[in-house]
């Protein structure tokens, strides 16, 4: 299991281990990756990385929870909804754009783009994902705002827990779990508003005439919500989600990390007051960067794989320095290599730009821009041509050869559109539907449908035909221009 090895001299000449070989060491005589949890009882902090914390939380709760109940208008008969996956429909829409089945590769463009905005970051800040907007993190921060409302902080937590069963032990944890439900079925419920229209939904859903998909959807979401956000909590991070060990690919000597100045610190020990601060470090050993961990890990013990670089460690460190009137910073947002220019005495250098970061910021540019020029540029009508395939073409009676074709034209738009085709290619050849002696094709096309017709291109006898001729259909509606390429096939034996 790779970790991230702090490599910052240490007078101890201790070196950074992850979480497995610390639990080894503290006599999990079995031995293994993985040890039974134990529980961990963060302490409430504050400062400006919890309060970047919290605004974070909000804003995207509140995006995940508003977003299904934005109305947006369009024609009536399509869907009120801003963001709808519309699996039945077979349509994605969100505020102005809708995209198809075929069109998934805009789904991945921006999936792609997705993925290297994310390495961009973590090369550059870290594993600011995992700290401050990652799901786990983010429900799990709800979930111990509910547990300090019902048990207090973190002292009244333990008190409470180790307390034999009482009236007030029971009603504590009998509503605290039940508020976590609450919240794991409003996360699975707000969920499947994403897949059908919210308030037609919100009806169905209580009086069971919602589809299966829904309550089975939603009570998966409220499963693993619970789990995950109230009992498993950190064991996600560390056991479950393989970011942690992917992330350690991303990372190098000049990205940020919340950092242990150890030069600084060391050597540590109680401090009284009137005390002199000569030959000693920074640190007293309060253990506040330990208590307020929701990783219940020891900064100080180096670069770890559990640390999510949420920051509270540094806010806790920063408060006490300030009671002592000490200079802030012991724990720090910080790079491995400043780290080590200033333990040798030189100036630190932060270098954002580097071939790592240029790499990532270029791709990023080109695939997201790619997939903007994608977006913006695809046509509002689409033509495909099936040619028959079976008799591949027809003499008639007089001479003249007839080819059958199936056209299938898509309106994208949201109007009914009338497309007047016509055939471009040989000479003199007349386009004809089955049963219509009209020398004109014209097809109507509903808002946001695909329809289907089948055509005949007919050239005269006296036409000058190879046994295979380029030709191309053209759809035209308004403003609206669509081709496609195909070919006439006459049999003829002189191939030209």
């Amino acid at each position: 299991m790779p970790t991230l090895i702090d490599k910052t001299p240490k007078p101890d000449n201790r070196s950074a281990v992850s979480a497995a070989e610390r639990a080894k060491g503290k006599g999990d005589a079995k031995g293994g990756l993985y040890k039974p949890r134990q529980p961990i009882y963060p302490k409430l902090v504050h400062g400006k990385w919890r309060m970047v914390k919290w605004a974070l939380l909000i804003a995207t709760l509140s995006v995940y929870y508003i977003t299904p109940w934005i109305r947006w208008g369009r024609p009536e008969g399509f869907p009120q909804q801003a963001a709808l996956v519309d699996f039945t429909g077979r349509r994605f829409y969100f505020f102005d754009i809708q995209l198809w089945p075929q069109e998934v590769y805009l789904f991945t463009g921006v999936l792609i783009a997705a993925a290297l905005a994310l390495f961009l970051t973590t090369a550059l800040f870290g594993r600011l994902w995992c700290g401050y907007a990652c799901p786990q993190t983010v429900w799990t921060d709800l979930y111990i705002v509910v547990e300090r409302l019902f048990e207090g902080d973190r002292n009244a937590r333990m008190r409470l827990d180790a307390a034999p069963l009482s009236f007030d032990k029971i009603w504590r944890k009998t509503g605290k779990h039940l508020t976590w439900l609450g919240i794991a079925f409003g996360t699975g419920g707000a969920w499947i508003f994403y897949f059908h229209d919210a308030p037609t939904l919100i009806r169905t859903f209580w009086i069971g005439q919602a589809p299966a998909t829904a309550y089975v959807s939603c009570a998966l979401l409220t499963a693993t919500t619970y789990i995950f956000a109230g009992w498993m909590r950190e064991q996600v991070c560390t056991y479950m989600c393989p970011w942690p060990r992917i992330q350690g690919a991303m990372l190098d000597q000049h990205s940020l990390q919340v950092t242990y100045l150890r030069e600084r610190g060391e050597p540590r020990g109680a401090h009284k007051k009137g005390q002199s601060w000569e030959d000693r470090g920074d640190c007293i050993d309060c253990r506040q960067c330990v208590v307020v961990c929701p990783m219940g890990i020891d900064i100080r013990d180096g670069s770890q794989l559990e640390c999510i670089n949420c920051g509270l460690c540094v806010d806790a460190c920063d408060d006490i320095l300030g009671k002592l009137g000490r200079p802030t910073g012991l724990i720090a947002y910080d790079t491995d290599a400043a780290v080590a220019a200033r333990t040798c005495g030189q100036k630190a250098v932060y270098k954002p730009v580097r071939s790592r970061t240029v790499y990532y910021a270029v791709a990023l540019a080109l695939v997201g821009g790619l997939t903007l020029w994608s977006l913006v540029t695809r046509p509002k009508a689409d033509l495909h041509v099936i040619r028959d395939r079976n008799p591949t073409f027809v003499r008639m009676h007089d001479g003249a050869v007839r080819d059958g074709y199936t056209l299938k034209i898509t309106n994208r738009t949201f109007a009914e559109r009338r497309f007047d085709v016509t055939f471009d290619g040989v000479a003199g050849a007349r386009l004809s539907q089955p049963g219509q002696t009209a020398q004109r094709v014209t097809l109507i096309v509903p808002a946001d449908q695909v329809v289907s017709a089948r055509v005949f291109v007919t050239a005269p006898a006296d036409a000058d035909l190879a046994s295979s001729v380029p030709a191309r259909f053209i759809a035209k509606s308004g403003d609206i221009i669509t081709q496609s390429k195909t070919v006439f096939l006459s049999g003829a034996a002189n191939p030209q």
